[in-house]
């Protein structure tokens, strides 16, 4: 299956319907041709997933085409590197748009041309007033806009402003165009919006060439109409935009796509307003977009997230008109689902307790040759060193073991996975009490993990020999925010969760050394893990994509009983 294909859903929806009733009916002849239209303002975010996935996926459904179109008309917050993270990142999420790659730079002369040929049929104007007076002359909800002193200018004077402001004659705010609409109309978008304003900013791909720019509700519209979409898909925040796009396009007479908004993605324990993750970034909160506690694609993509599993995502959750908070938790879910399919195992130990296993031969080294995956022969397995001296999980050992804990303890014997039974005999403190290591015995004749006389061992613990192992950097992520929903919290920042990140120096079977950047395996018992791109030779670094249980919900847990 293609990527694209990926971006499919099987489930229908009310964007769906619509669409098969158009294309049924020979509506647009029967093409669908949707688009992706991100700003180049900052990175893509799991909200834009919901998008991507929907305007890519509909177009492989209704076997159309989609259009990656960047929409750079405010060239005082672009930056090329935007372009190109949002490039990689909607290439990683499944997106191919071939040689459908388009900007609303593309149609700034034929923009400028359109407004005149608005500002000709009297339905645009040049207005005077800064900003505060528009504000102020627009009106309330409850209150009907006033017209501007400058709405009635003649034709040939708001043609010659006109000309005079892209020739750079006037200062940013000194003019704007707006267009010449109904400043009572009960939707305030339709109150002689604003077309083109003054900007003497340098264009990441024009250049000087302009010093006008189009606003995004005129530039839009008529990209989509250039380029001969036939489903413009929006979320819901654009729903009272949509009569000026409308109007617009009737007011030129310009081919008419049809714009449909549906729900924009709320996610719990995050924050999607692209304002507060600047916030983030450039308070130094988080390190960098590609932070793998943010909800930015390229820093879901470090923390090890699959495409397939975000695509799975975006597909449960569907497609909707009314505004919902989807549960984290269900990110997570989807994350586990692909990968417990898809993940070799192996195992590591985060929080390294020594056994000494007295019996066993001293100098030995023995090799087990363990499954990358019990219920999947294709993934092959490895050999595993065992010695006399290894390491298992702190958590696993307690010397006053609670109810119900079947892991080691003294006098109780468990399995070390794929290799012996061990019985605890001595636990060995440090002058401060710590416990620093455990002596045991091992039985010889349960190699391989197996009862030599059916006696039953309800714990098994995973394990690690200290001779050989690798000592490697695990971090490990939690939410970065401590309330559910801190988006709607006066001072966001102050609901940061102090321990999203916590690191911690591990140690990994030998077999892992050649681990390359974005490779992906499961830490039996612990979680799912990816390479980190801070690795060097000799020394990996890991972070954690998803534990195989939520860990919040494990320490509520503990937390009641």
């Amino acid at each position: 299956m293609s990527k694209t294909e990926g971006l499919a859903s099987a489930s229908q929806d009310f964007i769906r319907t619509r669409i098969g009733a158009d294309t049924a009916s020979g509506r647009y002849e029967g093409r669908v041709h949707t688009r992706f239209p991100p700003e180049p303002n900052g990175y893509l975010h799991i909200g834009h997933a919901k998008s991507i996935c929907l305007n890519f996926g509909l177009a492989h459904e209704f076997g159309g085409k989609t259009n990656l179109r960047f929409d750079d008309t405010n060239p005082t917050r672009e930056e090329r590197e935007y372009v190109d993270s949002i490039r990689r990142d909607t290439r990683w999420l499944g997106g191919e748009w071939g040689e459908r790659e388009f900007y609303a730079s593309n149609y700034f002369e034929q923009l400028y041309q359109f407004a005149q040929q608005l500002i000709l049929a009297g339905k645009a104007y040049v207005d005077s007033l800064n900003a505060d007076e528009i504000r102020e002359y627009r009106g309330t909800l409850t209150k009907p806009g006033k017209e501007s002193p400058y709405r009635n200018r003649s034709i040939e004077e708001n043609l010659n402003l006109f000309k005079r402001m892209r020739a750079g004659e006037f200062k940013d705010g000194e003019h704007v165009l707006r267009a010449k609409i109904d400043m009572a109309a009960p939707n305030m978008v339709m109150r002689d919006p604003a077309l083109y304003r003054i900007r003497h900013v340098r264009h990441h791909r024009t250049g000087e060439t302009w010093c006008i720019y189009p606003m995004y509700d005129y530039a839009h519209c008529i990209s989509d109409s250039l380029e001969h979409i036939t489903h413009s898909l929006c979320t819901l925040e654009f729903e009272n935009n949509r009569e000026l796009y409308d109007w617009v396009l009737d007011a030129l007479n310009l081919y008419h796509p049809q714009q449909i908004e549906f729900a924009r993605l709320s996610l719990t324990y995050t924050v999607l307003s692209k304002r507060k993750l600047i916030q983030l970034v450039q308070g130094g909160y988080v390190n960098g977009w590609d932070d793998p506690r943010l909800p930015t694609l390229c820093g879901l993509r470090r923390r090890g997230c699959p495409p397939e599993a975000l695509r799975e995502f975006c597909a449960r959750i569907g497609v909707a008109r009314a505004d919902s908070t989807v549960d984290y938790s269900l990110l997570e879910f989807c994350m586990r689902e692909y990968l417990n399919a898809a993940t070799p195992r192996v195992m590591a130990v985060l929080d390294p307790i020594k056994v000494l296993i007295e019996n066993y031969p001293e100098g030995q080294v023995e090799m087990f040759d363990m499954p990358f995956h019990p219920e999947d022969p294709s993934f092959g397995s490895r050999q595993v060193p065992f010695a006399r001296e290894v390491y298992i999980e702190r958590e696993d050992f307690a010397e006053v073991p609670p109810p119900k804990f079947h892991r080691l303890s003294p006098g109780r014997e468990v399995r070390l996975r794929y290799a012996y039974f061990i019985i605890c005999k001595e636990v060995i403190h440090d002058e401060d009490g710590n416990v620093t290591e455990l002596r045991c015995k091992y039985d010889p004749a349960s190699r391989g993990g197996a009862s030599p006389d059916g006696r039953k061992v309800k714990g098994t613990l995973h394990w690690v020999a200290s001779k050989t192992a690798l000592t490697v950097e695990a971090r490990l992520y939690e939410h970065l925010f401590k309330v559910e929903h801190p988006g709607a919290e006066e001072d966001f920042l102050s609901c940061l969760n102090p321990d999203s990140l916590r690191t911690v120096t591990a140690v990994l079977e030998p077999a892992m050394a050649g681990l390359k950047v974005g490779e992906r395996v499961q830490f039996e018992r612990i979680g799912y893990f990816c390479v980190d791109e801070d690795s060097t030779p000799g020394r990996l670094v890991f972070n954690r994509t998803v534990a195989l249980k939520d860990p919040w919900v494990r320490q509520q847990q503990r937390i009641v009983t």
